[in-house]
């Protein structure tokens, strides 16, 4: 394990028409310890292409890939096992990530000594297109509260079988933080714009639909709360969504 080194882990699957400009957003960084590991859901199109053309160009880009089609969870896991730094961040194949975010998260970690952080994020359309809309990142989240893939963890204050994700679930990345913060970590929140969350068009209303759907699952059926508990812990974290977008 690398003391200074972020590892970088993106999933792809079929990832071919945004996976380029996203890698090129870690390349962007201003923090330059860092590896990027690019983890291969079995995709069909030409996203593999995509990720040996880079790690053929750079020393610290990665390429492995998954014996069977299980979903984001099975590749980020693999990439857990293959990470050689102290530090562990995802991101999404088609999300994007501002020059400094690893410059000032690390530095957020290290001058608080925390162990789990997450940030701010601006949605964009499928373009990359900023909108304006900003979900900001409350000082800090511990069981039962939602986050977004926007987490760094440091491994040697949490081991790797919490950060690893469960597989076949819903929201499998949310029941993962709060397996994290149900063993007695916080996650703490920087409130800077530092990743850029790009949404698909015309997939808007049904993404919202299927966020309040991948909810109550992971409260009620994963979490194994009552009806009515279940049901409040939904409407509060839809409501606390909304908010952090004002």
């Amino acid at each position: 394990m690398i003391d200074h080194m972020v590892t970088v882990i993106i999933p792809v699957y079929n990832a071919e028409k945004y996976l380029e400009r996203t890698i090129q957003s870690i390349l962007g960084q201003t923090y330059s310890e860092w590896e990027l590991l690019l983890i291969d859901d079995c995709s069909t199109d030409q996203s593999r292409l995509l990720m040996r053309k880079y790690e053929k160009q750079y020393d610290n880009i990665h390429c492995y890939y998954c014996e069977e089609n299980k979903g984001p969870s099975q590749a980020r896991n693999l990439g857990i096992e293959k990470a050689q730094g102290r530090y562990i961040s995802f991101v999404d194949s088609d999300d994007l990530w501002v020059p400094e975010k690893l410059e000032k998260q690390m530095r957020f970690m290290a001058e608080n000594q925390y162990a789990f952080t997450f940030t701010s994020y601006e949605f964009a359309d499928e373009t990359a297109a900023r909108t304006g809309i900003i979900s900001h990142a409350p000082q800090c989240v511990g069981y039962k509260d939602l986050l977004k893939s926007t987490t760094m963890f440091d491994r040697k204050k949490i081991p790797d079988e919490l950060i690893k994700m469960p597989i076949g679930v819903a929201r499998e990345d949310a029941a993962t933080w709060m397996k994290i913060t149900k063993n007695g970590y916080y996650a703490y929140g920087l409130d800077e714009v530092l990743t850029i969350y790009c949404r698909h068009k015309g997939a808007y209303s049904g993404n919202k639909f299927k966020a309040i759907i991948g909810k109550w699952e992971l409260y009620h059926d994963i979490e194994h709360m009552p009806f009515w508990k279940s049901a409040y812990y939904v409407v509060v974290n839809t409501w606390a969504a909304v908010m952090r977008r004002i």
